[in-house]
């Protein structure tokens, strides 16, 4: 995994598409998951708990669900469409979204907003490979491209669980 400097410094890249299958020959995967906590400076720890995903490809969203398990988050929910995911964020708590740009027949820009509005954390997942032709005001937001790795997700969540602790510190 690498993380560019130049003019990439939100994007995190993975080295190795294929290291998510890391499997025996049993099926079973490599290491064990670990919880994510993160120290609030306070004295308590914020445990990574609750994630949203929102992606048009389910082969995608179900590879991102296990990766995310692998590396400690504990539930996550995978919305297909804006719709669903409007109505997620209106009936549960996220410490924070993963957003595919590109929908089909939409942008994610508009629903980023809406997390950004609601103080929810959030991040992008796409095969573009920067931010330069984003709008400006999402040109900050961390950016995972496809396809991704367990060590460029473990980056990724480790940059949304900052930015979710910052936004419920204030």
């Amino acid at each position: 995994m690498r993380s560019s400097q130049h003019g990439w410094g939100n994007t995190i890249h993975s080295t190795r598409a294929d290291d998510w299958r890391r499997r025996d020959r049993c099926g079973n995967i490599y290491g064990a998951p670990r919880r994510l906590a993160y120290g609030r400076g306070d004295g308590a720890d914020m445990t990574v708990q609750r994630v949203l995903i929102l992606e048009d490809n389910l082969i995608i969203a179900m590879e991102a669900e296990e990766i995310l398990r692998l590396v400690g988050v504990e539930q996550v929910e995978i919305a297909s469409n804006l719709e669903q995911a409007v109505n997620a964020i209106h009936t549960e708590r996220y410490d924070f979204a993963m957003l595919d740009v590109n929908l089909g027949d939409s942008m994610s820009f508009g629903f980023a907003r809406l997390l950004a509005g609601r103080g929810i954390a959030f991040g992008f997942v796409s095969g573009y490979p920067d931010t330069l032709d984003f709008p400006h005001d999402m040109r900050h937001v961390p950016l995972l491209n496809k396809p991704f790795d367990e060590a460029a997700m473990r980056a990724f969540v480790d940059k949304l669980a900052a930015a979710s602790r910052l936004s419920s510190d204030s």
